[in-house]
């Protein structure tokens, strides 16, 4: 296996985040032809439709948590610790966030939601325990 191919999944959760801000620009735009007052936009006053607040709330969530995969996947790559479990779990946690937006900005189906969140959370944790195992027994 190549070392960089522990990238290629942190590619596709920057490409997840882009659609997500795609996703949020298109929620602003139809709040704002339905009537959302201007200053909104300008200095986050107001009201905002419960659509683009949903989408608002899951982009900021796409720079939280994620944070942690992205330093994750460069230590990994920096420190050579990245094998194939390791890459197979790095698919997971993005197939996991996936899902995990496409409930949030769908049916928001809470339950379905928090497991999505719960799995990836246990997924990071795993793959960060990974890492230091990895580096611990150089």
């Amino acid at each position: 296996m190549q070392s960089f191919a522990i990238l290629y999944p942190a590619f596709a959760m920057a490409f997840l985040t882009f659609g997500v801000g795609v996703w949020l620009l298109m929620m602003r735009i139809k709040a704002y032809k339905s009537g959302t007052h201007p200053s909104y936009f300008k200095f986050n006053e107001g009201d905002l439709p419960a659509y683009a607040k949903q989408a608002e709330q899951h982009y900021a969530n796409l720079f939280e948590m994620p944070v942690l995969f992205y330093v994750i996947v460069l230590l990994a790559f920096v420190t050579q610790t990245a094998n194939l479990g390791l890459v197979l779990l790095a698919w997971v946690y993005v197939l996991l966030r996936a899902g995990h937006s496409y409930v949030h900005l769908g049916t928001n189906k809470l339950l379905l939601r928090r497991n999505m969140f719960l799995a990836s959370f246990i997924i990071l944790v795993v793959m960060w325990v990974w890492v230091l195992l990895a580096l611990l027994m150089r």
